[in-house]
């Protein structure tokens, strides 16, 4: 089993994209795929056509029954998509209280990992979205984690996100005593601009070897997938943004 998470303390930079277009290509290599959604705004469960007000079991469910969670309950957790062997444990409008009621108490940064390794052995991947800000929901995505996928946008307002994810980074693999493997992916790009193609320049500056040496281009077609609530390597599979996430794949997993 796999865990790889998606993280960047900046919105809108294709965290949600990323982790819905390596999921279905996954599942369509045949593999089981769980993607889970941790971030409040639930954008992951929405594009499954999830209404995280009306969902009675989710993310919320695993942190506030973590000593009493058994099978039958995470059961109802997962949610099954519409793409086969693809899996949603989805986000819940309640989340956005757990760093209030849960953040000052001891192990809570350990609880989608414990949960993990007690329920989730049936997959091959699990892909976790992150919120865009630092709390326990983020922490225990980090430290559930093998792998530390960041997209970011290539435009330099988006770099300075990267840093702040990087400071992040450093201090949880102190107090956790564990060293992540990251690779950032340059996202959004067009080479049509300067901006693009200067920002692409500074991150493999800043972060050398850390960086995927491809890109995600901007690419109209996610949108309109994501309007149909189909994942774009099931909508249109010849687009080159998937293209571009199937050399993305090819490269995490040689690495």
């Amino acid at each position: 089993m796999k865990v790889w998470t998606v993280a960047n303390q900046k919105g809108g930079v294709g965290k949600t994209t990323t982790v819905i277009t390596l999921g279905a290509i996954l599942a369509q290599q045949g593999k089981r795929v769980l993607m889970i959604d941790t971030d409040p705004h639930a954008s992951l469960t929405y594009y499954f056509g999830l209404d995280s007000e009306q969902l009675e079991f989710g993310v919320y469910n695993v942190f506030t029954q973590a000593d009493t969670m058994t099978q039958e309950t995470w059961d109802k957790c997962v949610w099954q998509s519409p793409i086969e062997r693809l899996d949603v444990l989805p986000a819940t409008m309640a989340m956005a209280t757990l760093d209030g009621v849960l953040s000052k108490k001891a192990g809570m940064g350990l609880i989608i990992k414990k949960a993990l390794a007690k329920f989730a052995n049936q997959y091959d991947h699990i892909l976790i979205d992150c919120p865009p800000v630092l709390g326990v929901l983020m922490v225990n995505a980090l430290a559930a984690c093998e792998k530390v996928l960041i997209p970011v946008q290539t435009e330099c307002m988006a770099l300075k996100g990267l840093e702040r994810m990087y400071r992040t980074m450093e201090l949880i693999q102190t107090s956790q005593h564990k060293e992540y493997d990251v690779c950032i992916i340059p996202t959004m790009y067009d080479k049509r601009t300067k901006a693009s193609k200067e920002a692409y320049k500074e991150l493999n500056q800043i972060y050398g070897n850390k960086v995927w040496q491809g890109v995600i281009p901007i690419d109209t077609k996610f949108r309109t997938a994501s309007m149909e609530r189909t994942p774009l390597p099931i909508y249109n599979k010849n687009s080159r943004g998937v293209f571009a996430y199937q050399e993305l794949l090819k490269s995490i997993e040689n690495n």
